[in-house]
């Protein structure tokens, strides 16, 4: 019989369930990404997922870690409330999973929540009219946008309500003054908006920095997003995701670990 001084000293993947092996995979593989991109900030964002079969279970990264250096075995397994459920050396930013835990609690299709603090997503929240609709990859994801003010470092889980109320019926979130948010399905439908939301911000701050700016409207708005909408409903994701785990295997598979 194994006694619990054992349990601890196995590798994580015989302690969980092939599904939690693979989410924790794809987690892992999501901060790789990130950090590629270079949307990382320090250890000072988050994302998380939420565990296969175990609906009130999450994994995140842990407090501490570069991104670069976040891998299947040492993701952090916590409860709603943020509390760590499997024993580990690591623990978790409470601050991070205060803006996830609305989304994982209440939205039935957030089982992947990304929030970043890039250069350009930040510059976008702080501009009064939000993203403007100026390109294609903001059209695609112009409809999909909510917005949410700011009121500090989130240590606030009253701020989760208003969070929450904020995000309605959208997947995608500008908190204003402060960065960007996606919620997913999978971890490739959540990296796949993020990925056209941070591309759109970029642009919108590249666009005004030359002369004025040609704006394409509403109507132009809904006609591409529900064009675009198949990027994220439909196969466009799933296609990509063993791409972009491939690339990351050739460049350094320790995400698997």
């Amino acid at each position: 019989m194994t006694s619990a001084h054992d349990m601890k000293n196995l590798p994580i993947r015989t302690q969980v369930s092939p599904e939690e092996w693979q989410a924790r995979t794809d987690l892992a593989a999501l901060y790789r990404l990130v950090a590629r991109h270079g949307w990382d900030d320090l250890v000072f964002t988050h994302i998380s997922m939420r565990v296969p079969g175990e609906e009130e279970h999450f994994l995140i990264n842990p407090y501490g870690l570069l991104f670069q250096d976040i891998n299947a075995s040492n993701l952090v397994k916590i409860d709603i409330n943020g509390d760590v459920v499997m024993e580990t050396e690591y623990f978790i930013n409470p601050a991070g999973f205060t803006v996830h835990s609305p989304f994982h609690k209440a939205v039935e299709d957030a089982h992947c929540v990304i929030h970043l603090h890039t250069d350009y997503g930040i510059a976008v929240s702080a501009q009064k009219e939000g993203l403007l609709p100026i390109t294609q990859h903001a059209l695609i994801v112009y409809n999909e946008i909510a917005y949410h003010e700011y009121e500090g470092i989130a240590l606030d889980h009253d701020e989760c309500e208003r969070l929450l109320a904020d995000m309605g019926d959208k997947s995608i979130m500008i908190l204003r003054n402060h960065g960007t948010l996606a919620v997913g399905k999978t971890a490739a439908d959540a990296y796949l908006r993020m990925f056209f939301l941070e591309r759109a911000c970029k642009m919108q701050i590249l666009a005004q920095s030359g002369g004025p700016l040609l704006m394409l409207g509403q109507e132009m708005a809904d006609k591409v997003g529900a064009q675009g909408a198949a990027a994220f409903s439909g196969p466009a994701g799933q296609l990509l995701w063993p791409s972009l785990l491939k690339m990351l295997d050739r460049e350094d598979p320790s995400f698997r670990d």
